[in-house]
């Protein structure tokens, strides 16, 4: 018996001109993403030769952990447009939300609207990996009370909802849109993840992709969504992300 591995293809057979990227972590120096500006640079060239020209990059807002203003993610943002543009991107446009951690600082600055949004009033939100808020769909009821949109960043990733995957259906009923993180098609957060990503496809539960990048490791196994398959079952998506351009 033969087994043929699948042929790849280049990514920018996937991404195209008006694909943008709405979940990474490139600013310099304010998480666990880009270490410096060097660094955020060398990503964002790399995401470039990949296709992807647009970007709403989105820093993390957690806690006491990356306690990010919405001044200090603006600012930093500029300092990359800046640097761009000196090395000669002149067709990369990049913006910056932000990654909310649902805790009690993201209902301070909610009822502050001190909110950075994707675009319009969609704001890019998450919880912990090891369980949902208590008050969860309360949380997300003050969202849209406060006329915004919650997008959950990789629904795929949150391994407490595995089991019962009626609890997908809850949240969308609830008002969320779902974000796919690329990534969760290939090796880098195991086969849960994997398995859990390719049912929200096939139940058509996801609105939008991000590649979540934080580092080059994370671009080198993005390649390994470069498959007829892959492009097959999300390029749909991809072209979702279109409407976020601005």
């Amino acid at each position: 018996m033969f087994f043929f591995k699948e042929k790849t293809i280049s990514l920018t057979e996937i991404f195209n001109d008006t694909f943008v990227d709405i979940h990474s972590h490139l600013l310099p120096g304010i998480d666990d993403g880009a270490k410096d500006l060097d660094d955020s640079i060398a990503l964002i060239s790399k995401m470039y030769s990949y296709g992807i020209k647009n970007f709403i990059t989105t820093p993390h807002v957690l806690g006491d952990v990356y306690p990010n203003s919405s001044k200090t993610i603006l600012n930093k943002l500029e300092e990359v447009r800046k640097a761009l543009v000196e090395r000669g991107y002149n067709d990369i446009k990049i913006a910056a939300a932000a990654e909310y951690m649902m805790d009690e600082q993201f209902i301070e600055r909610l009822e502050k609207d001190d909110i950075l949004t994707l675009k319009d009033n969609m704001i890019l939100v998450e919880m912990s990996y090891f369980n949902a808020p208590i008050n969860l769909y309360d949380i997300l009821f003050e969202i849209q009370l406060k006329g915004y949109k919650p997008v959950l960043a990789h629904p795929e990733r949150y391994n407490f909802y595995h089991n019962d995957f009626q609890n997908y259906y809850k949240l969308k009923k609830a008002g969320c849109l779902f974000q796919l993180n690329l990534l969760s098609l290939t090796e880098q957060y195991g086969t849960g993840v994997k398995k859990t990503a390719e049912k929200l496809i096939k139940e058509n539960l996801y609105d939008f992709v991000g590649t979540d990048t934080h580092h080059k490791n994370h671009l080198r196994l993005l390649e390994k969504i470069g498959t007829k398959k892959i492009k097959k079952n999300i390029i749909d998506l991809v072209n979702n992300n279109s409407k976020f351009n601005k």
